[in-house]
């Protein structure tokens, strides 16, 4: 339980550079064990990790960026800068798989002897499991700092583990066996899986610099705030959310009385945002006061959370 709550308090920049000291390690770990063995499924492997290496550098300069406070130009701050990291590792992603199938397919074509597997193998096996402890540090990290960034590079090195532990399990049959047709399958299954977690990120990104609506969770959770202030005096309406990066964003309409002060509608209003902003970590609302028998449209529809 410690181990978990000292990763989830490391933040973004530090796991980040840990990333990159990982992948230049298993690039150098997975280049060898291909080396000695010639099995283009670790070649395929150590592709991915140079993936790893330029996706964890660029979520790094991106997550610098989201961090600068809000300037003249960017009033709202920087926080989507995380989700052109996400998409750009995404991108890489589909570029390599298509490399893997590229290599894949010509050694399936002509079939070749493997050699030291054991130490291939092992090899294998330890940068995986560097990948794998860092991958869930990272994980951690990201569900505390609600990181866009973090948690695709984190998303990535997963499929990382997986793929390294399909190619060891592929090639050790292909050694097994004497099929040797296996290494090159197991490279071609390899680049599918990553090209699918590639899309995946592109669309994760993308919607996200749509303006994607809040989790449901966090929705429910502002439902039930605002509820508790619910009165026949007051109602609330219009309400729509948004994600940018790490922040939360909420927007709605709370109908008062005609005949109440400012002063009281603006202390109100007041509680309201604080119970917003305690209930949800990092929310930033804006609430339009209006009297209770006046109805503003925006052109919707519906209202949306």
């Amino acid at each position: 339980m410690s181990v978990a709550i000292a990763a989830q308090r490391l933040p973004p920049q530090v796991l980040l550079r840990w990333s990159i000291a990982v992948a230049v390690v298993t690039i150098v770990l997975k280049t060898l064990a291909w080396w000695l063995t010639d099995s283009v499924g670790l070649l395929s492997d150590a592709m991915e990790s140079l993936v790893n290496l330029a996706s964890a550098a660029f979520a790094l300069l991106m997550v610098k960026i989201a961090q600068r406070p809000a300037d003249r130009d960017h009033p709202y701050g920087h926080h989507k800068a995380e989700y052109f990291s996400a998409g750009f590792e995404g991108l890489a992603i589909m570029v390599a798989a298509a490399g893997i199938l590229w290599a894949a397919v010509a050694r399936l074509l002509e079939p070749q002897p493997l050699e030291q597997l054991g130490i291939g193998l092992a090899l294998s096996v330890l940068s995986s499991a560097l990948n794998g402890a860092l991958a869930w540090a990272m994980l951690q990290s990201s569900r505390r700092h609600r990181s866009m960034a973090l948690e695709g590079d984190a998303r990535h090195l997963i499929t990382d583990v997986w793929t390294s532990a399909g190619v060891i399990v592929g090639v050790g049959l292909a050694a097994a066996t004497g099929w040797l047709w296996l290494d090159p399958v197991v490279a071609i299954g390899v680049a599918l899986n990553i090209l699918r977690e590639g899309v995946r990120l592109v669309w994760r990104s993308s919607q996200g610099l749509m303006d994607e609506a809040l989790e449901p969770e966090v929705i429910a959770e502002i439902e039930q705030t605002l509820a508790q202030f619910k009165h026949r005096t007051i109602r609330f309406d219009h309400v729509s959310s948004r994600r940018s990066g790490s922040r939360r964003f909420v927007d709605l309409h709370m109908h008062m009385p005609a005949d109440w002060t400012l002063g009281r509608a603006a202390a109100v209003r007041s509680s309201v945002e604080q119970a917003l902003m305690s209930a949800v970590p990092g929310l930033r609302c804006t609430i339009q006061l209006l009297p209770m028998d006046v109805e503003t449209h925006s052109g919707d529809e519906e209202d949306l959370i």
